[in-house]
């Protein structure tokens, strides 16, 4: 299944409720991928531009983009960006590909 990399920042309100009702955000992550058939592979928050970061692993990109829209549509979040990830070997395979794109740069 691919793995989806995420970054979040949490509003100024709902920070001010976690202070005031501290909990593991974890839990409700997880109970969101897995009810797409997908799995919570870690969940960290940060110093930085992001208040945290997710990494997660999901059926499919209709699956993931799914729970992201979900999160996002919520109101507890300022910003939510997700990456795809992809595995050395897809890489691997894009760069042989790669090579039978027949690119050409704009006013070429």
């Amino acid at each position: 299944m691919p793995l989806y990399l995420s970054k979040f920042s949490y509003t100024p309100e709902t920070w001010a409720r976690l202070i005031g009702n501290p909990e593991d955000r974890r839990r409700a992550a997880e109970s969101y991928i897995e009810s797409v058939g997908g799995k919570l592979h870690g969940f960290w928050y940060a110093f930085g531009p992001h208040d945290g970061y997710t990494l997660w692993e999901a059926p499919d990109n209709v699956s993931m983009a799914a729970v992201a829209l979900a999160i996002n549509g919520g109101g507890a979040l300022s910003s939510l960006e997700t990456t795809v990830l992809l595995t050395v070997d897809e890489t691997l395979d894009a760069l042989r590909r790669a090579d039978q794109v027949r690119y050409k740069a704009p006013g070429a």
